[in-house]
């Protein structure tokens, strides 16, 4: 690593960290039991709100009940983002006429969006009218961070309440995340990122000359838009030349800042944050980065708060960054040594020189290798999925360090509100190792962790890994899996199994070079971005109410800190040692075959 990829990281970090503590101790106000005057400035917002949408806000629920809410609210959403998809050519907002999405498209892009996954088959700027981005795709991008949130909180009162049947209620934990924390947020990332350049209007498409006049071979279709071929079977063709260019325009700025900060990912165009339109400047790309990891690390301050112990969210904290910090580094190293294969290269001395210098392939020039390479760690740790670079050209071990950050369960950080409550349930599965190991009943921040915690923990750890392995074996297995494939041998293999684990951990990012905007791929990956999101976060409200039943055990000389550098080593380990166990079998077949193989 150069002095310039240190002092990028170490800049990110440090502002990261001096942020997070004032927005977790603002979002601890927010969720809190009493009134506070966070809550008294929003409060008749509240109330407006409730009454019309007719909610009883003093009312408590049970695990089952608020489940249920949680669950009946997104498969709502999943029905109105499809339908709005299907019947978008008649509605308004539509200046380049787009027809409707087809149907597995439309399915999968729905789920997408309701899980925080986010993943995209589709060219937004091609596909989507402004009014699907913005009432459709927007408007998850702020309901589905904000379920996430209202879940956490939920298993936080599992763990801080005593004796109690209800963890809380869903519409006010869903109002509040909404109300007090997306969007005034969102608001002041949209302003700094419309300063930047990015582009918020609802102009048409604007057709500009081009610079320079270029030629290509147009293929000759016949009156029914068929390809028309010679006698050799050959695809016709015809000279052509490129006089214009189309710059797309649209409501882009309000998607991003959520998308951001909501770990959504989604881009309103298919570059996504490669996009200039997206992602103007290195300020821009700073602060993009800068929200992904700004509400998943304040919750961790949260938590502590409301837990009563702020040691305990710190030290989730540090364990998240543990594991963060020496990946990023070596994903910034691996782009910044290049391919082996290309150095000195006589055939091709561009390649040669450019490799010399790093591995500048599928990446920016305005951002560098070390702007891209953070942005790829930091979108991977988080359930994010915006890419600024092409991550299908990262080097073998480049390529390795997001899949395999995505694999981890989406932990590190993670999603808004799911990446902690996910750490959560490795907590719980730690101190249960840790309880083994000294013979008595484990304890997590005062609770006995009993059978049924640990059935509802090792569910939310297991599941994600069971979709991945699962999905991509049927994927190899079947011919409309493999036919997408642009590269052949492990590279090929890596495109699949970063496709599937994205999908299956809620990520949304792509590998690149599949062809996934298929009836197979759509459902597959549909199917792995509903059972990765919503049977994982039932099995965390199962386990708070368990939880919040039981009474507060007092410590003793045999309870495990859990607020200690010796737990945040335990609880790294076993984040790491699961996913190792399950994934570097896969792995082997894919990135670091293509390691071995690439002249190391």
């Amino acid at each position: 690593m150069t002095t310039n990829d240190i002092l990028q990281v170490g800049l990110y970090l440090v502002v990261l960290l001096l942020l997070v503590k004032p927005l977790g101790n603002y979002m601890a106000l927010v969720f809190a039991e009493a009134p506070n005057r966070v809550t008294r400035f929003g409060g008749r917002i509240e109330r407006v709100l409730y009454r019309l949408c007719g909610i009883r806000a003093d009312e408590e629920m049970g695990w089952k009940r608020y489940a249920l809410a949680m669950l009946l609210f997104n498969v709502l959403g999943v029905l109105v983002v499809y339908a709005l998809q299907r019947v978008q050519q008649w509605l308004p907002l539509n200046p380049q006429h787009f027809g409707a999405v087809s149907p597995d498209s439309a399915m999968n892009t729905a789920i997408s969006f309701v899980t925080n996954t986010n993943w995209q088959g589709y060219a937004g700027e091609s596909t989507m009218s402004y009014l699907t981005q913005m009432t459709g795709l927007a408007v998850q991008n702020f309901l589905s961070a904000a379920t996430g949130i209202a879940v956490l909180v939920a298993v936080v009162r599992g763990f801080s309440r005593r004796s109690a049947v209800g963890i809380g209620n869903f519409w006010v934990d869903l109002t509040r995340s909404t109300l007090y924390v997306l969007l005034p947020l969102s608001l002041l990332i949209a302003m700094l990122l419309v300063s930047q350049g990015v582009v918020q209007n609802f102009k048409p498409y604007v057709d500009v000359p081009v610079l320079q006049t270029s030629t290509y071979a147009q293929p000759v279709t016949d009156a029914a838009g068929n390809p028309v071929k010679d006698a050799a079977g050959n695809p016709e063709t015809k000279p052509a030349q490129l006089t214009t260019q189309t710059l797309p325009m649209g409501p882009a700025a309000s998607q991003v800042a959520i998308k951001m900060l909501g770990t959504n990912g989604g881009g309103f165009f298919n570059a996504n944050s490669a996009h200039p339109y997206e992602n103007p400047t290195p300020f821009s790309n700073f602060i993009e980065m800068l929200a992904i990891f700004l509400i998943p690390g304040a919750l961790c301050v949260m938590f502590g708060r409301m837990v009563g112990d702020r040691r305990q969210g710190w030290a989730i904290l540090a364990t998240m960054l543990l594991i963060f910090i020496p990946l990023t580094i070596g994903l910034v190293a691996a782009e910044q040594a290049g391919n082996p294969a290309l150095h000195g290269l006589a055939v091709d001395a561009h390649a040669s020189a450019l490799q010399a210098g790093g591995n500048m392939e599928g990446k920016e020039t305005r951002f560098g290798i070390a702007a891209s390479s953070l942005f790829a760690a930091i979108t991977t740790a988080a359930s994010c999925g915006a890419v600024n670079a092409m991550h299908d050209s990262l080097t073998p071990l480049g390529g390795l360090i997001p899949m395999w950050l995505i694999q981890l369960g989406e932990v590190i950080f993670g999603g808004v509100g799911s990446g902690l409550y996910g750490m959560l349930a490795f907590a719980v599965v730690g101190v249960f190792i840790a309880g083994l190991m000294v013979g008595r009943t484990p304890e997590y921040l005062g609770k006995k962790i009993e059978a049924h915690e640990m059935k509802m923990a090792s569910l939310a750890v297991l599941l994600p890994c069971a979709l991945v392995v699962i999905g991509t074996a049927v994927a190899v297995m079947l011919p409309a899996g493999v036919a997408g494939i642009a590269n052949p041998g492990a590279h090929g293999f890596s495109e699949i199994l970063y496709a599937v684990s994205s999908a299956s951990n809620n990520n949304g990012s792509a590998f690149g070079g599949l062809s996934a905007n298929t009836p197979f791929w759509n459902v597959l990956l549909g199917i792995c971005m509903f059972l990765a999101r919503f049977p994982l976060a039932i099995a965390m409200l199962a386990m708070a109410g368990s939880l919040a039943a039981k009474r507060h055990v007092p410590e003793s000389a045999g309870t495990l800190p859990t607020h200690t550098p010796l737990f945040i080593t335990l609880l790294a380990s076993v984040v790491i040692v699961v996913g190792a166990l399950t994934f570097l079998p896969a792995l082997a077949l894919g990135p670091i075959a293509e390691f071995l193989m690439s002249g190391h």
